[in-house]
């Protein structure tokens, strides 16, 4: 089961790495609700997805299940406590559809409308000075729904880490090993707590999916909540996993998107608080940003929440906790996360040890914290995860834009020729326009 499981989800991937989007049915014909993927009291067999197949995961039937995760798989929930919400005014504007652009390498404009078609956008929410300006859904995500943030996770687990640094819970100059003695004897034992944070760790893990050999993918295996095969011998959690990794080259030298930092930065977390991430996320964050609805986290055989990728959440709440690190970490007069986090992450990390990641339409970039910095002239930042998952926080046009997508390929260099131009040319619209244009 396990074995059929991998074998697909690695199929999968290897056609989505190789392939150009253009190979993919486009957003219209691949809509999960036009094509009624599990609708039904059974679906048709035609229509069923399972995730003990992997059929959850190929496209485009993931079109619909990004936005079920909870109906296929263990999950732990982040508590929005029992509150009311928050209520985010409305301001939605007429002029942003039509508002132009030209892709990276492209000759040809774009509008922001037909932007939202070609990244396979499930729904998106833009914030301006704290108004709705702008939301959209397609396909089967609802304003109630939820949906994967895949590695927007990452940033949100960087959040929770920068905040402890700056309240003193946690010794950025530390090993892992003084926090979790178990991980003394792996790449990670050595590595400070600032080489997760900033992933500049010297590790053997490689996280290219189209190599069946990668680590990632025994990673993958480990974090599996299936039952394991009777001979299966390796790692059965992703604390297991961890004690496993390897070192290769030095820590601090260079950049590497690695998703075990995310994990490792979790377990630093559950130790020095005594909370796991989703504990951790609701009591500091979730519960007092006047969030909608709860959000979850996709959890392995023992429960542990996958704090590299498995957060899911409504996209209003997605845009709240964006605009509240926009608000230096405060939200209705009070302080959530410390404004020395926020300045942390704004200010970003080592740009030549990003450099050595290999990231040509991000030059000039850093990481920080989990976050992607630009480093451009409106200071902007990014939390980003396969197929298209976006948090967009532009300070000088006082902008955040929340997106989730279902894009048919997972990295991310699939859909940054549009996505980064768009965004920045719409945080200099919206900077240069004096009044809002509301709907009337």
């Amino acid at each position: 089961m396990l074995a059929g499981l991998i074998a697909s989800a690695l199929a999968s991937a290897l056609a989505a790495h190789a392939a150009d989007a253009a190979a993919f049915p486009d957003a219209a014909a691949s809509d999960p609700a036009t094509l009624g993927w599990m609708t039904g009291s059974p679906p048709p067999a035609d229509r069923t997805l399972r995730f003990e197949d992997g059929s959850y995961f190929r496209f485009p039937e993931m079109r619909w299940s990004v936005s079920n995760f909870r109906q296929l798989m263990p999950t732990m929930n982040v508590s929005r406590g029992l509150g009311a919400p928050a209520i985010v005014p409305q301001a939605l504007r007429r002029d942003i559809d039509a508002l132009g652009f030209t892709p990276i390498g492209a000759t040809e404009p774009m509008s922001w409308e037909q932007s939202l078609a070609a990244t396979y956008t499930d729904g998106i929410v833009v914030l301006h000075r704290g108004r709705i300006v702008y939301e959209r859904y397609f396909g089967v995500l609802k304003p109630d729904g939820q949906h994967g943030a895949m590695s927007v996770t990452k940033s949100v687990v960087g959040t929770l880490g920068a905040m402890l640094v700056a309240e003193g819970t946690l010794d950025e100059r530390s090993t892992v090993a003084d926090y979790v003695p178990e991980l003394s004897k792996s790449a990670f034992g050595n590595a400070t707590v600032r080489q997760v944070l900033d992933m500049t760790t010297g590790l053997k893990f490689s996280e290219d999916y189209a190599d069946p050999n990668a680590e990632v993918w025994a990673h993958a295996q480990a974090g599996n909540p299936l039952p394991k095969p009777k001979d299966y011998t390796g790692p059965r959690s992703y604390y297991e996993f961890l004690q496993t990794v390897q070192p290769e080259g030095r820590h601090g030298e260079a950049f590497g998107y690695k998703t075990v930092n995310s994990d490792v930065l979790g377990w630093v977390i559950a130790r020095a608080t005594g909370r796991n991430v989703a504990q951790l996320l609701s009591e500091r964050i979730w519960s007092r940003i006047g969030a909608e609805k709860d959000a979850y986290f996709t959890v392995d055989s023992i429960g542990t929440p996958f704090a590299g990728g498995g957060l899911n959440t409504s996209l209003r709440d997605l845009v709240r906790f964006g605009e509240l690190l926009r608000n230096d970490g405060r939200f209705q007069g009070r302080q959530i996360v410390p404004k020395a986090a926020i300045d942390d992450i704004r200010r970003g990390g080592d740009k030549a040890a990003f450099a050595k990641g290999g990231y040509p339409l991000l030059q000039g970039w850093s990481y920080r914290d989990m976050w992607w910095v630009t480093h451009n002239d409106h200071g902007a930042y990014m939390a980003r995860g396969v197929h298209g998952q976006r948090i967009y926080i532009d300070p000088k046009a006082q902008m955040v834009i929340a997106r989730y997508a279902s894009h048919p390929v997972a990295s991310n260099s699939a859909n940054d020729p549009i996505t980064l131009p768009a965004f920045e040319a719409l945080g200099r619209h919206l900077l240069s326009q004096d009044k809002p244009q509301a709907i009337r």
